[in-house]
């Protein structure tokens, strides 16, 4: 059971003691983040901006602040972008950015556009104001003080998402509206003119839409219709769903009137996709990235302590794939570029086991892969972070008696000061008798990719520092855990 151990070529730094900071996953500098901004690449370069509170914990109101990145792992800071309370606008919230090549605007070929909600100086409504960069994205100018957007009449009227409709030779708008999802049109991205409202159901108020064009691995070009919402009151999860279909430059068409979901764990919320800016055909695949967070416990977290509250799940790239029929599905898998980051790999080829076998290797911070086969038996994981005594740890496995995947976090230090969020659940075909698994582990969280990326558990944890052992386990039966590959991983700062 001794591990085969490779060290590659490159040594990044080596893990940030003594702190829960992530080490390879986006941090907030210092006090508060929470919503992500669609990235923008412009000139070799991913930009990115997130909502931040400079006040927090003892003040309200968001601001956009601007970070980029070349490889979307390392991020440089470049400050703040749109300030907050610069008018009687209110602070920005979230909205998305386009590269206005043709100066459909007016404001020159070229020039970033923003269109942010604000809550107007009337009443405080959710309305839609326009900024405007010329110095490729560092400052923001704020177009006028009243609303190109002006709120129709809805509580909920906020986080716009545009896009261009190469197609139909406009610019489309998605906006969230309570439960629905309202499309706009615009030639020149200051006056927008509604042209239809796509309904859902019982997944509560959306947050955050999107819209974007995919070529699916069969070549079928689709839209994917995407919201931040809620589904816990139906048992679904409380993260990023979508539906595939048609739009025809009106009206969005679902292939399925049930949305799929992109992540099934506690903490994959206000996700955005984004292009691949260096791939030049932009619909064979795309990124994704979300606030690792959830608002039933945003403020319950130890980096509180640090001067900090905010992280992001890891970039991940995401195709769509055909599945029969009618039906498709995006999948994700951490994006390659993490592979830097490893300063050791340690191999087992393979190990049986019936109870439970715990690994020499242990770790803080890293990539785990392996195969697991079994013939007839209830329950079979991982149990990672594992504390020496056993009593603490993160259990991630393949509920086979029940058909569904797993991540446990009910026996370590997890957010959720009322234990109603500790096991994310997912269907899992059990009949096949097979499953690979891919988990991400740093300092405060756990992502997991369960076969080739359909289905992801995203979580917070809170393990005690000297928590690091790794403990194969079964329930009712035996397993074959093959081809496991831990890949300690460096950090980004």
């Amino acid at each position: 059971m001794e591990p085969t151990v490779d060290h590659p070529i490159n040594n990044p730094k080596e893990q940030v003691e003594s702190s829960y900071r992530a080490n390879y996953h986006f941090t907030t500098p210092d006090k508060w983040k929470n919503d992500p901004q669609r990235p923008i690449y412009l000139n070799g370069k991913y930009h990115y901006y997130y909502l931040y509170n400079r006040d927090y914990p003892n003040g309200n109101g968001t601001e956009w602040r601007h970070a980029t990145s070349e490889d979307l792992v390392h991020w440089k800071d470049e400050g703040i972008a749109i300030p907050k309370y610069t008018n009687d606008n209110g602070d920005p919230w979230s909205g998305s950015v386009v590269l206005d090549k043709d100066n459909t605007a007016g404001f020159g070929k070229n020039t970033l556009i923003a269109i942010v909600t604000q809550p107007s100086k009337d009443g405080g409504k959710q309305e839609q104001f326009l900024w405007y960069s010329k110095d490729f994205g560092k400052t923001f100018t704020s177009y006028r003080d009243e609303p190109i957007m002006e709120n129709p009449g809805s509580k909920d009227f906020r986080d716009p998402k545009i896009i261009w409709d190469e197609r139909h030779q406009k610019w489309i708008l998605v906006m969230a509206e309570g439960t629905k999802i309202g499309f706009y049109e615009s030639h020149n991205l200051k006056e927008w003119h509604y042209l239809s409202g796509f309904m859902t159901k019982d997944i509560g108020l959306v947050e955050c839409p999107d819209l974007f064009l995919m070529r699916a691995n069969n070549g079928t070009l689709k839209w994917v219709l995407g919201v931040s919402s809620n589904g816990k009151s139906q048992g679904k999860p409380n993260s990023y769903a979508y539906w595939t279909g048609m739009f025809d430059g009106k009206e969005f068409f679902p292939d399925q009137n049930e949305p799929q979901w992109l992540d099934y764990g506690f903490d994959w919320y206000g996700g955005v996709t984004f292009e691949d800016g260096k791939d030049k055909d932009p619909y064979n695949q795309r990124y994704a990235l979300a606030w690792m967070n959830n608002w039933d416990y945003a403020h319950h977290t130890p980096t509180l302590k640090e001067g900090f509250n905010g992280m992001d799940s890891v970039v991940r790239q995401i195709e769509l794939m055909h599945a029969g029929g009618n039906e498709y599905y995006l999948r994700s898998q951490p994006i390659h570029e993490l592979t830097n980051l490893i300063t050791s790999i340690y191999s087992y080829d393979q190990i049986e086991v019936d109870g439970e076998v715990t690994l020499d290797d242990t770790g803080e911070v890293y990539q785990l892969e392996t195969d697991i086969f079994w013939k007839d038996l209830k329950n079979v994981g991982l149990r990672l972070r594992e504390s020496k005594n056993r009593q603490r740890h993160v259990d991630v496995g393949i509920f086979a008696a029940e058909q569904n995947s797993y991540v446990n976090r009910a026996f370590t230090n997890h957010p959720d000061n009322r234990n109603q969020s500790t096991k994310s659940t997912a269907p899992f075909d059990s009949s096949k008798r097979q499953a690979h698994l891919t988990i991400l582990v740093d300092k405060m969280s756990v992502e997991v990719f369960v076969n080739d990326g359909k289905v992801t558990h995203s979580n917070l944890i809170f393990p005690e520092k000297e928590d690091k052992g790794i403990t194969l386990y079964t329930e009712g039966g035996r397993a074959v855990f093959k081809n496991i590959k831990i890949k300690q991983l460096g950090s980004i700062r």
